[in-house]
């Protein structure tokens, strides 16, 4: 089995993790007056959101965030589908911010004194982008034993051919059966 995780997705999954995991453990113990807030708020950028009580939705939002936050967390969630998520997340925080009259400056995504705090949440959206545009965290790594679907064939037993033309040596090992998983994983 390969870890979904790369040494390069620690740091950034590790604080926006822990980040969101506690403002989710926050909003499960919150009071009437913080689930009132979180509602009003929500509800007049999400009109739907109106229809729901205000504590129903903050324990909606408290186990959304503790979810994703222990996805985060967890080295065994692929960043891959751990990014979709935080984008997903984010996405609807970065509405919230935008939609909010007072948050941000007329005509200009730039936060004013009292949208500072939500704010944050573009660089939420940005990490959580940057996972899901990273190469690495949709393949899968080389195994040391060699590939388990390449295993056995013929093709990997023999040398490769070294075809060094205008596409170059990888495109050449492309064709051969049993190697288009190694090229994809960078070998």
């Amino acid at each position: 089995m390969y870890a979904p995780m790369r040494s390069h997705h620690i740091a950034p999954r590790l604080t926006t993790g822990a980040f969101i995991l506690h403002s989710g453990l926050q909003h499960l113990h919150a009071d009437e007056r913080t689930c009132q807030g979180l509602h009003g708020m929500t509800a007049g950028a999400y009109p739907f959101v109106g229809r729901m009580s205000p504590h129903r939705f903050t324990r909606l939002l408290a186990c959304a965030e503790v979810g994703l936050g222990a996805a985060l967390l967890s080295p065994m969630v692929p960043t891959a589908l751990a990014g979709a998520a935080l984008t997903t997340f984010a996405s609807g925080l970065v509405g919230l911010y935008l939609r909010t009259p007072g948050l941000h400056q007329k005509g200009s995504p730039l936060p004013t004194e009292e949208g500072i705090p939500l704010a944050k949440d573009f660089w939420l959206l940005g990490i959580g982008v940057g996972f899901l545009c990273d190469r690495q965290a949709w393949t899968r790594p080389c195994l040391p034993g060699g590939l388990p679907e390449a295993r056995g064939t013929r093709a990997l037993n023999r040398p490769p051919v070294r075809r060094w033309g205008r596409t170059g040596y990888r495109s050449a090992l492309a064709g051969r059966p049993g190697i288009r998983s190694a090229v994809r994983c960078g070998w």
